[in-house]
């Protein structure tokens, strides 16, 4: 299946979730502490923290310590739990992204752990490891950071399809690389921001496509390099996130009446079943 077909068949899997609208109380805090887990998880995991998801959810719940964890990782899990908060109200409130809020998604993911640093754009100039891409000087931040907030605003921007929109501005995020450390989780967030504005809900980049997901960066990255890699790797994230949407809602009793669309393509895919088996 190509780019184009898996975006056709998101389409029609958020054409379905839309029909259940509005979810169902009980559904949207399952849905909460499920995804602030596990978002949180193969976030933090991607960067290098060792907790396990297991151990993330202790953390997040209970807010014990985990023995032979450092005490930084345990911040960066409550660091990050406070960024999805801060993203799911500004979600609530359609407010326009600014810097001053891509700056206070930095904040809360690194005030614990690196206060000088939280929320403020690098002064120094850095390089990809690994791959030696080399980020935009420092001093150039000034002028890029308000030409990212104008494309991210802009009517061409969001005339895209939300999954691309949400893609090109994690790779035009990523790509600035505006502060020291926790661009990835920032742009991991701010993707999820655009897509919950949009009606998705939280699609994960998981841990284990952590190679193919540095290696779509990177190759997006490359002088007319693709961005379909990213892409697809976020489309089949969001397929993902929908179907377990979808599957919840369908088993909640608060859902009954809702979800027609939904139902009647199940029936129809159940039918075309029993007729092959016949």
């Amino acid at each position: 299946m190509n780019l184009s077909e898996k975006l056709q068949q998101i389409d029609t899997l958020k054409s379905w979730l839309d029909s259940f609208r509005p979810l169902p109380p009980t559904v949207v805090a399952e849905l909460k502490k499920l995804y602030e887990v596990r978002f949180t998880y193969h976030s933090n995991a991607i960067e290098g923290n060792t907790l396990t998801q297991r151990e993330t959810e202790l953390v997040l719940e209970t807010g014990i310590t985990i023995g032979g964890k450092t005490l930084r990782e345990h911040l960066e899990v409550i660091g990050h739990r406070d960024a999805i908060d801060y993203i799911e109200t500004l979600m609530q409130s359609d407010a326009l992204i600014g810097e001053w809020e891509i700056k206070q998604i930095h904040n809360l993911i690194l005030r614990r752990i690196a206060p000088d640093e939280a929320g403020r754009y690098r002064q120094l100039d850095v390089k990809a490891a690994g791959t030696e891409y080399v980020y935009p000087p420092h001093y150039l931040l000034k002028d890029l950071m308000p030409e990212f907030i104008q494309w991210l605003n802009s009517t061409s921007a969001k005339s895209l399809h939300p999954l691309e929109y949400a893609a090109q501005a994690h790779l035009r995020f990523v790509s600035i690389h505006p502060f020291r450390d926790g661009n990835g989780r920032t742009g991991r967030l701010l993707m999820n921001l655009l897509l919950l504005q949009s009606g998705y809900p939280i699609v994960v980049i998981s841990n284990q496509v952590r190679a193919a997901y540095i290696d779509a960066i990177a190759l997006a990255q490359q002088q007319n390099g693709s961005i379909d890699a990213l892409l697809d790797l976020i489309v089949n994230a969001a397929q993902d996130s929908l179907i377990e949407t979808l599957q919840i809602l369908a088993t909640v009793v608060d859902s009954r009446g809702r979800g027609l669309p939904f139902y009647e393509n199940m029936l129809a895919i159940l039918q075309q079943y029993s007729q092959k088996s016949d």
